[in-house]
């Protein structure tokens, strides 16, 4: 059974409402839910002028490959409205492979570990939550190290909502 971190973000209509349904896509589709962290909500990352997002980190456990995780991501992306125009552009649904297992998986659709998790607060905060002591495979630090040398000074707060 593999372990796979997947980061999700919404910044487009009921961006609570899109969390809850690709929760419940990816336990269809993916494999089971085993951690959830709590929802956090935050401005946008690279490109500040849209609304802001709420994220979240999951641990999934799945018996399928990282292409297949991929390609049943953005099915569910596609599926919850998310259109691609532009590079960090607003979205309903963001379905992001942080890491699977302790691998590295680079081809031309695949960057495992994601690529700037150490950059991005809002990744790394939910992600401690759940995961703190995980190894970043390439950088050799954990999630804790990773949150506490960050330089993000982008507010990332904590909401009280709970995804059941």
């Amino acid at each position: 059974m593999n372990t796979i971190f997947l980061g999700l973000g919404s910044n487009l209509g009921d961006r609570l409402k899109n969390l809850k349904k690709a929760i419940e896509e990816i336990e269809l589709l993916v494999g089971n839910i085993a951690l959830k962290s709590a929802v956090y909500e935050t401005k946008a990352w690279g490109k500040n002028e849209q609304p802001d997002f709420l994220n979240m980190v999951i641990e999934v456990k799945s018996r399928f490959s990282a292409e297949d995780v991929l390609n049943k991501t953005q099915k569910i992306e596609t599926d919850l409205g998310r259109i691609r125009k532009e590079r960090w552009g607003s979205r309903t649904m963001d379905i992001d492979m942080l890491f699977y297992n302790n691998e590295i998986i680079v081809t031309n659709r695949l960057n495992i570990p994601h690529i700037l998790i150490e950059k991005r607060k809002f990744v790394l905060l939910p992600l401690a939550e759940i995961a703190a002591t995980f190894s970043h495979p390439v950088l050799k630090k954990t999630i804790d190290q990773l949150l506490f040398e960050s330089t993000d000074n982008l507010d990332v707060i904590k909401l009280d909502a709970v995804l059941q």
